[in-house]
């Protein structure tokens, strides 16, 4: 299956549940912008490999830009200020890529974001996100911007409880999915990618995750 470069038309946002938004089609239109910012990214902190606590290897290849990265290995999930494979700060967040993020929370009702971080997954066919919640950020008032570029995919929106049912939301390049408020610490996840050749990405998904990660700690109690 071959997908093109523009999808289908923004059909205007859906309400996925109080505090969740989506946004179809919102970055399709400057999507090679959004590319070449996260080549310049991965450029200075190329895709990884993560672990699990516990050792298991994350299906998705991840990397990060901004004051800090999250990241995951074999004793626990966590933010921090430098890459742990160069030893180097994390590359800054664009301003560009800041900006869209906090035009696409303003536009889904969460005015005034100002995110410190933001996580970039590669998806591959097989590729998946276990249901999660997004709970490692200091400031759980802020919302989390997310933006699917490349293949489409399934995200799985479901409730505050692990056991309550799951949305089945297909996600296309230029999606964006904002959530936060009562539906902040909603779990959420991504079915295995399906194969599949887009125009811009070829074989890939990538999902860039806007956060705002240590606002609310003094510099003396940041890891």
């Amino acid at each position: 299956m071959t997908l093109p470069l523009f999808d289908t038309p923004d059909p205007g946002p859906q309400t996925l549940s109080p505090g969740a938004m989506l946004l179809r089609g919102w970055a399709r239109a400057q999507a090679a912008q959004w590319v070449a910012q996260v080549v310049a990214v991965t450029a200075q902190a190329p895709f990884r490999t993560m672990v699990r606590p516990g050792g298991a290897p994350l299906s998705v290849a991840m990397t990060n830009c901004g004051a800090f990265g999250w990241v995951s290995d074999a004793r626990r999930y966590h933010y921090t200020a430098t890459d742990p494979v160069s030893g180097q700060p994390w590359p800054a967040l664009p301003a560009w890529l800041r900006a869209q993020a906090q035009a696409a929370a303003a536009a889904a009702g969460h005015p005034g974001f100002v995110p410190d971080a933001c996580l970039i997954n590669r998806y591959v066919p097989g590729a998946k996100l276990s249901l999660h919640r997004d709970e490692d950020e200091a400031d759980l008032s802020a919302p989390i911007v997310s933006v699917s570029l490349g293949l489409s995919a399934t995200f799985l929106w479901g409730g505050l409880r692990r056991s309550d049912p799951v949305q089945r939301v297909p996600l296309q390049h230029g999606d964006v999915v904002v959530w936060g408020g009562p539906a902040r610490m909603a779990y959420h996840g991504v079915n295995p990618l399906k194969d599949g050749h887009h125009d811009l990405l070829g074989s890939a998904r990538w999902n860039l995750t806007f956060r705002m990660a240590r606002a609310r700690y003094p510099a003396a109690d940041r890891p």
